[in-house]
């Protein structure tokens, strides 16, 4: 059986996870900021990597945020 309440640990991991999240997104943020007005390929490239990253970041958020009993669903508008 599970634990209805987050542990100590469940929330620390989010904070983490979240924490990740946000410097993850800044980098995305940063690098658009100094974007050229024509990319290269090495900006194309780049931004592939910082995305994949921030995409991995927030899955692992969300994956946290449900473990610490915080699972929501679909958060669409009907």
């Amino acid at each position: 059986m599970t634990d209805a309440q987050p542990t100590g640990d469940d929330r620390e991991t989010l904070r983490a996870a979240a924490a990740a999240h946000t410097t993850a997104a800044a980098d995305v943020e940063a690098f658009l900021r100094r974007l050229p007005g024509v990319p290269g390929p090495a900006d194309v490239a780049e931004y592939a990597t910082l995305l994949s990253r921030e995409e991995r970041a927030r899955g692992e958020r969300q994956a946290a945020a449900d473990a610490a009993g915080l699972g929501i669903g679909s958060v669409e508008q009907q």
